[in-house]
């Protein structure tokens, strides 16, 4: 399955303002599939935005009502300065969206800190039936120091070559094997614009442990598997394994794969994820 350029992704968003913190902010989405579907939300984490889905996502639109976010400050939502990143930010605007969508009990896909949003989302509402967790953050499994590097003032003052050397790094060499340009375009893409340095400064410093240390994972109550990259270094899997076992849940080693791991084996992902959503079917009506 050949998936989308970034341009083409960009093109198929809708958006919507949601607020957040007394903040009224634009949000960029894809929603796709039939309107009647069960909802299967996709979200990305730090710093890729929604394009990371896009060899998983589309292969899904026929059987769901798939709906894939930009976070607030990445990819082609708000991005500019005066409001909060955090992943506490961004489960309201999660919150907020589905609303606005007329969407109730969802299924939750999340990678990196979109991880860290789903399982807040999952402890603070009963709306999230599933929950497929890969590589996410949780407990006190970050910021990674890559990431809090790039919270530091000093990325604004980056000049053009070295900072676009660092996304390189993270998305090239932070592949298993050959990264495809495709990818490593596209999610450099957002960043490169105008104020994209300040962006991704602002979006790495509000990175914040306490957010997964704070949240009652005892009042998470939905069906979870951890499909995870068991050669991941940043999100080791011990953590996945953490969380299956205190959830109840199950999980899923993927080989060969690092950090992007719906990147570096997107058919062996596509068909793990389908295998728990056909075991696990979503209760009648309750996707509306």
């Amino acid at each position: 399955m050949t998936g989308p350029g970034h341009e083409e992704w960009s093109e198929a968003q809708q958006s919507t303002t949601v607020t957040v913190d007394g903040h009224d902010l634009e949000v960029a989405y894809r929603d796709e599939g039939p309107e009647d579907g069960d909802p299967l939300v996709f979200l990305h984490g730090i710093p890729t935005w929604s394009f990371l889905w896009r060899h998983v996502a589309p292969a899904f639109e026929d059987d769901y009502r798939v709906v894939v976010p930009d976070m607030l400050g990445y990819g082609n939502s708000d991005a500019h300065d005066g409001f909060d990143r955090s992943i506490r930010a961004q489960e309201a605007m999660v919150g907020e969206l589905l609303d606005d969508l007329g969407l109730g009990d969802v299924t939750l896909v999340a990678h990196d800190i979109g991880g860290g949003v789903a399982l807040r989302f999952a402890a603070h509402t009963d709306r999230v039936e599933r929950l497929v967790a890969s590589n996410i953050v949780c407990y006190d499994s970050w910021p990674v120091e890559f990431i809090s590097n790039l919270g530091l003032p000093a990325t604004a003052d980056l000049d053009d070559e070295e900072f676009e050397a660092k996304l390189d790094f993270a998305f090239a060499e932070g592949a298993y094997g050959d990264a495809d340009p495709t990818f490593v375009e596209g999610m450099k893409e957002p960043w490169l614009r105008e104020g994209g340095k300040r962006a991704i400064s602002r979006a790495a410093v509000a990175t914040n442990t306490n957010h997964t240390t704070e949240i009652p994972y005892e009042d998470i109550d939905a069906e979870l598997l951890c499909l995870w990259a068991e050669d991941d270094v940043m999100q080791p899997i011990e953590y996945g394994e953490r969380l299956a076992d205190e959830l109840g849940g199950e999980v899923s080693r993927l080989p060969e794969a690092f950090h992007w791991v719906v990147e570096d084996v997107p058919e062996a992902y596509r068909a793990e994820l389908r295998s728990f959503l056909t075991e696990n079917p979503s209760s009648p009506g309750d996707g509306a």
